[in-house]
């Protein structure tokens, strides 16, 4: 089993560009499906150990196999968190059946296609009073103009948080998915910082469900706190962790798509014209491949349950694997000519949504909708719209679970605003 020689649980590696990374990651897969490292751990400042798992066929398998390799012990980060840590940010993807297929079963019934309609329809709605905010300047940040307030106004209106409140979750997601990032710190130590962001989004959902528990409304809290005859509901306390991981993960995966899929489109304008030349034809591929190429998700952690042996590797009870997803979404034994980012790419397996398996992404029929619909929208009514620099990564300590960007410069012709005056 290889060793990795270039640490990269190192956050300054995850400031270089994409294609660095990847190139690095492409060299670790070659040298075997497993890569052991190391990393210390922040919370006891002892050195541990975990595998990095970079070639597709072993990460699907590990995915599909919840029994032996867990979610629910430890955390899904690479170092365990405390106990009191993951009632904030752990969710129903850090736990195993059966109480993570009570949880996702619970929710799933309001995910279906039918169920999300309202919301598939709000998309649109949103997307174009979002552009409208910025189409007439002719010169913006798109994080902070488009990527950022678009998939999070959703999840808002979604749970019926109103739009007054909308500030509070946004401060208060991004000090969870800035990951040490100074920028989002406020001056406060990671942890302290962390736990407050936490409690303002339970406290938030807490007065929310209960309010919804009296006055049922037709958002998906209150389908979540309100039983329909035998069927089971979320608690107080898991509806909070609920909704920051939703508001947490489900944000800031479209959020880095967004982002990620217009810098793509300026490193490949030859995509770029395919794509705008034939919207309604490509855009389905093209979506699936911004989301292979940029994968949003850098990783998720499993835990073997037992001595095991996979791939001629043997592993013991307790073995950290990290399953990172860009590598295998670039792995030449599934992808032919897997470094080019071609909108048309047909079959495109990704794993951009997590392995298959009990963990897949519940909100990806979502997220490939608020996708395809901004890009819809900004390469129709912003035809020319560049981007005049390069991203500015997150900088997280150590690996970071969203490989966020935190500024990304565009310019383009202004235009009028289309919605309601």
């Amino acid at each position: 089993m290889s060793t990795s020689k270039l640490d990269i649980t190192d956050a300054p590696f995850w400031q270089r560009p994409l294609e660095e990374r990847m190139g690095l990651f492409a060299e670790l897969r070659e040298q075997g499906p497993f890569t052991r490292g190391e990393y210390e751990n922040l919370l006891t400042m002892e050195t541990e150990e975990f595998f990095a798992v970079t070639r597709y066929a072993e990460l699907v398998e590990i995915s599909r196999n919840a029994k032996d390799f867990c979610s629910g012990e430890g955390a899904t980060t690479i170092p365990n968190m405390p106990p009191e840590a993951l009632e904030f940010f752990g969710g129903f993807i850090n736990m195993d059946d059966p109480r993570h297929a009570r949880q996702r079963g619970i929710v799933s019934r309001s995910f279906t296609p039918k169920q999300l309609q309202g919301v598939l329809d709000s998309v649109e709605r949103i997307c174009t009073e979002v552009v409208d905010d910025m189409c007439e300047k002719g010169e913006v940040d798109l994080v902070e103009a488009i990527s950022q307030p678009f998939p999070l106004l959703i999840i808002c209106d979604m749970m019926g948080i109103p739009r007054s409140e909308f500030k509070t979750v946004l401060d208060a997601t991004n000090t969870i998915l800035g990951a040490g990032d100074p920028e989002f710190m406020g001056g406060q130590e990671i942890i302290p910082a962390l736990f407050g962001a936490g409690m303002t989004l339970t406290m938030l959902m807490n007065e929310l469900a209960e309010e919804r528990r009296k006055n049922p409304t037709d958002d998906l809290t209150s389908k979540l706190v309100n039983a329909v005859g035998d069927e089971d509901m979320l608690t107080s306390e898991e509806i909070a962790a609920f909704f920051i991981l939703l508001a947490v993960a489900g944000n800031d995966t479209t959020r880095t798509a967004i982002s990620a899929g217009m810098h793509l489109l300026a490193q490949n304008p030859d995509q770029r014209r395919i794509w705008q030349d034939e919207l309604d034809g490509v855009t389905p591929t093209a979506v699936e491949e911004i989301v292979r190429a940029a994968s949003p998700v850098t990783y998720m952690r499993r835990t073997v349950t037992r001595p095991l042996t996979l791939s001629d590797h043997d592993f013991d009870q307790g073995d950290k694997l990290i399953l990172f997803y860009g590598a295998a979404n670039r792995d030449p034994r599934v992808f032919d000519d897997p470094e080019r980012f071609d909108v048309r790419r047909d079959p495109n397996p990704h794993v951009g949504f997590g392995g298959p398996g009990p963990h897949f992404c519940l909100g990806a029929h979502l997220a490939r909708r608020e996708v395809a619909v901004m890009f819809r929208e900004l390469l129709t009514r912003l035809p020319d719209i560049e981007t005049t620099g390069d991203p500015v990564l997150l900088e997280a300590m150590g690996v970071p679970l969203v490989g966020g960007i935190k500024r990304l410069p565009v310019r383009f012709t202004p235009t009028a605003r289309v919605g309601a005056a």
